[in-house]
């Protein structure tokens, strides 16, 4: 038998692909496996729920999990760039207002 999401050949008996983790069976959770715009959307404002349940959900829910993962770091690399800029211009507006009182 071979895995109808990977194409790798299986045993008979399988319950899992070894290679990609998908169901060989017909019963299983692959149809309520996908990314969740609701949960994605939370792991974008909340990251570190994003970061939780993407290591609850990693083995079960692969693509969700996924996708709140990648959300997740999305806003982390975002909050940073903000930060960055804005001490940035912090720094750069009181470097020029002390650069003004010494003559």
């Amino acid at each position: 038998m071979f895995c109808k999401n990977c194409g790798n050949e299986v045993s008979d008996r399988a319950v899992v692909c070894p290679k990609c983790g998908c169901a060989t069976n017909g019963n299983s959770n692959t149809e309520i496996d996908s990314p969740s715009t609701g949960f994605n959307v939370l792991g974008f404002f909340f990251p570190l729920i994003g970061l939780i349940l993407y290591l609850v959900w990693k083995n079960e829910y692969p693509l969700r999990a996924k996708g709140i993962g990648k959300w997740s770091l999305i806003s982390v690399i975002i909050s940073i760039v903000i930060y960055v800029i804005y001490f940035a211009l912090i720094g750069a507006a009181l470097g020029g207002l002390a650069g003004g009182y010494y003559y």
